[in-house]
C-alpha cells in the first residue's frame, strides 16, 4: 500500500479538528505552541491546532486563543509532533559519558526517547547503569533492555554449547533482576556470537521471564540473508519467541541483506502478516538506508571460529586446515554482502587511515586479496564496518508495513571521530525529508505513527508517543526544511529542520537552537 503525505491545511473552516474546547477562562501554562499543523501520533490526519504545556505534561489541545502562557511559540506554518521514540539504539554508551550526555545529535533529530542495550548486548546490571547515565543529566530518555548475549556471557563465556539445568536458572536471575530493574523487555542477538550459541529455546525460556513483567522481545534475528538457516526461518523464530513465551516481539533493523535474498521482503511480510491474524503480537523496526552497520568480524567471520574467545580464534588460525576453512566461509560472507567495494571501515583505532574507505581500496594499496587483508586487520582488533548490501524495493516494502516502526540503529559518536554510519545523525529526518516530502512514499502522519504512537503502544508507554490532554509533553516542531545532512563519507552533520523541541517539558531546542538542558530521565517499565 502507497500512503500519500497530507500537507499542511489552512486554519479555516469545519476542516479544523478541535481536541479541547477553546480555552477562555485565563488559564496560565508554561508553554503555547501556537497554530500549528499538530500530527498526534495515532495516524489521524494531521489539523490545525495550539498546543499547551504545563507542569511538563501536555494540559490542552485545540483553540486555546484566549490562553495565557509565560511563553508563547508561533508554530504556523510548522509541524508539531509528539517525539520521536528511537527503538533500537547505541546511544546508551555515549549517554553514559559526559561529553555525549547531552544528546545533540539525537535532539537534532526530534528524538526525546531512546531505547538501549539492544542486540543482546549492553549492561548487565541495570541499576548500576541507570547511575551510570544519570550521573551528568541527560538530553533525552532512555529506556532499557536486558541484554540475552550480555547475560549469556556472564554465565557461559563464549561457550558453544546448551546450558545447563543451573545455568538457565542462572541466566533465568539475571533477566529477572534486570526486568525489575525497570527493564522494557528482553533483546537478544542471535546474529552474534555468543547469542549464536543459544537455541531458540533458551530464549523462550528467558523470554518468559520478561513476559511477567510485561516486556517485549526484540531480534536481531540469527540469519538476514542466507548465512545459515536464513531469512525467513530466522523471522520464524522470533514469531515462536512471541508465540511460545506470550509477549510482544519485534523483528529489529528488519532487512534483506546482500543480493542472494533480495526480494524476499515479500515472503517476510506474508510470514509476519500471517503470524498477527493467528494472534502472535509481532512488529518490525527499521532504519531508512540501503546499508547496515556492524563489525567486520561479524560480517566475515563463520560463528564457530569465535566459540572460546579471541585465544581460541588464534588456535585455529595457527591449524593450516582450519585457516583454510575460515578463509573458505570467508569468500562466501564477503560474497553475500556483494564484495569488497560493498565494505566501507567506519572505525579503527589501530588503523584510523583505514576510516572512510572501501575493502576494495585498502586491498589493493596493499597489494593483497581482500579476503586476507580482511583477516589481518580482524586479527588487529577489527574495525567497524558500513556494509552496502540492502535494494530500495525491499527497504520500501518493510517501511510502507503498519506494523513497522522506525529505529536507527545508531550509537552516539563524538564529533569527528571516526567515519560513522548517517543514520547516528538522520534517520528520522531521512525518513521524513526523504521518504514522505520528497519521495511521497509514506504519508507524514504515517510516518511519524511509526516514530511516536506505535512504538509507545509496543512498548507500554501509556503517556508518552501521543498528543492529547494529560500525555508527557515530549514534543518536537518542525519544518518542511526537515531532513538529513549526514553522508556515507561526512556524516559528522546534525539533522536540520527542527525548530522547537520539548523534553518532559522543557525545551532542548528553541528557535532552532540548542538550549542545554538535559531534562531526560532513565524510564522504568511500570514507573
Amino acid at each position: 500500500m502507497t500512503f500519500r503525505p497530507q500537507r499542511p491545511r489552512g486554519s479555516t473552516g469545519l476542516a479544523i479538528l478541535v481536541l479541547a474546547a477553546a480555552c477562555t477562562d485565563g488559564s496560565a501554562y508554561d508553554v503555547v505552541l501556537r497554530g500549528g499543523q499538530v500530527v498526534d501520533g495515532t495516524g489521524a490526519p494531521a489539523r490545525q491546532a495550539d498546543v499547551a504545556i504545563r507542569d511538563g505534561r501536555i494540559a490542552a489541545v485545540g483553540d486555546l486563543s484566549g490562553a495565557v502562557a509565560e511563553q508563547n511559540l508561533d508554530a504556523t506554518g510548522l509541524y508539531v509532533a509528539p517525539g520521536f521514540i528511537d527503538s533500537h539504539s547505541h546511544a546508551g554508551p555515549g549517554l553514559a559519558t559526559e561529553a555525549l550526555s547531552h544528546g545533540e545529535p539525537l535532539l537534532a533529530q526530534g528524538i526525546t526517547t531512546v531505547l538501549i542495550n539492544p542486540d543482546g548486548g549492553g549492561a548487565v546490571d541495570l541499576a548500576e547503569q541507570r547511575l551510570e547515565l544519570e550521573a551528568h543529566g541527560l538530553g533525552v530518555n532512555a529506556a532499557q533492555l536486558t541484554a540475552h548475549g550480555s547475560v549469556r556471557r556472564q554465565v557461559l563465556g563464549m561457550d558453544d554449547r546448551a546450558p545447563s539445568a543451573a545455568e538457565l536458572d542462572e541466566m533465568r536471575r539475571l533477566v529477572r533482576e534486570g526486568m525489575e530493574a525497570g527493564a522494557w523487555g528482553m533483546s537478544s542477538g542471535t546474529f552474534y556470537a555468543p547469542g549464536a550459541y543459544s537455541e531458540n529455546a533458551e530464549l523462550v525460556e528467558l523470554a518468559r521471564v520478561a513476559a511477567e513483567y510485561g516486556g517485549i522481545y526484540t531480534s536481531h534475528i540469527r540469519d538476514e540473508s542466507n548465512y545459515t538457516i536464513g531469512l525467513d526461518a530466522a523471522v520464524e523464530e522470533v514469531i515462536e519467541v512471541g508465540r511460545d513465551a506470550g509477549l510482544t516481539a519485534v523483528v529489529t533493523h528488519v532487512k534483506a541483506l546482500g543480493p542472494p535474498v533480495w526480494g524476499a521482503s515479500a515472503g517476510v511480510v506474508e510470514r509476519i502478516e500471517a503470524a498477527r491474524a493467528q494472534g502472535v503480537s509481532i512488529y518490525a523496526d527499521q532504519y531508512p538506508y540501503l546499508a547496515s552497520a556492524t563489525g567486520l568480524s561479524a560480517a566475515l567471520l563463520p560463528r564457530w571460529s569465535q566459540a572460546g574467545g579471541g585465544e581460541a580464534f588464534e588456535e585455529r588460525l595457527a591449524d593450516p586446515a582450519t585457516r583454510s576453512r575460515i578463509r573458505d566461509a570467508m569468500v562466501e560472507n564477503l560474497a553475500r554482502r556483494g564484495g569488497a567495494d560493498r565494505i566501507q571501515f567506519r572505525r579503527f583505532r589501530e588503523d584510523p587511515s583505514i576510516e572512510g574507505r572501501l575493502l576494495s581500496e585498502v586491498a589493493a594499496e596493499r597489494g593483497a586479496d581482500p579476503v586476507d587483508t580482511a583477516l589481518e586487520l580482524i586479527r588487529q582488533g577489527g574495525p567497524s564496518i558500513v556494509s552496502f548490501n540492502m535494494s530500495e524495493d525491499d527497504l520500501l516494502r518493510f517501511m510502507t508495513q503498519e506494523w513497522t516502526m522506525t529505529s536507527s540503529d545508531g550509537g552516539l559518536p563524538s564529533f569527528g571521530v571516526g567515519v560513522p554510519h548517517p543514520r547516528s545523525y538522520g534517520a528520522f529526518a531521512r525518513k521524513i525529508g526523504k521518504y514522505v516530502f520528497a519521495d511521497r512514499v509514506l504519508s507524514l502522519e504515517a510516518a511519524v505513527r511509526s516514530m511516536t504512537g506505535l512504538p509507545a503502544e509496543v512498548l507500554g508507554m501509556a503517556d508518552r508517543g501521543r498528543i492529547e490532554e494529560g500525555m508527557v509533553a515530549d514534543l518536537v516542531v518542525f519544518s518542511d526544511y526537515f531532513r538529513d545532512t549526514a553522508t556515507f563519507t561526512e556524516p559528522h552533520q546534525l539533522a536540520a529542520g527542527v525548530v522547537h523541541l520539548f523534553v518532559n517539558g522543557q525545551a532542548a531546542i528553541l528557535n532552532s537552537g540548542f538550549t542545554g538542558t538535559r531534562a531526560g530521565e532513565v524510564l522504568a517499565k511500570g514507573g
